[in-house]
């Protein structure tokens, strides 16, 4: 932007990466411990690593289940 008037080309200044070193990549999840929670009856599960809990079903109802 030669005028500093957002006129110019689009080009790769700084921080118009592509999201490169700042966002939270592979691993950064939640952690080993904590439930998994239904969000409609509130039924409990322990969390098991490496299972996401918006992959199982509440036992109970059958609503997909949240982390805690």
């Amino acid at each position: 932007m030669p005028r500093r008037d957002g006129t110019g080309p689009a080009g790769k200044g700084a921080g118009g990466g592509l999201g490169m070193g700042r966002g939270k990549g592979p691993g950064a999840g939640l952690g080993v411990g904590g439930n998994c929670v239904c969000p409609k009856c509130g039924s409990k599960k322990a969390h098991t690593r490496g299972v996401p809990c918006n992959t199982l079903k509440c036992p109970n109802c059958g609503t997909t289940m949240v982390r805690e």
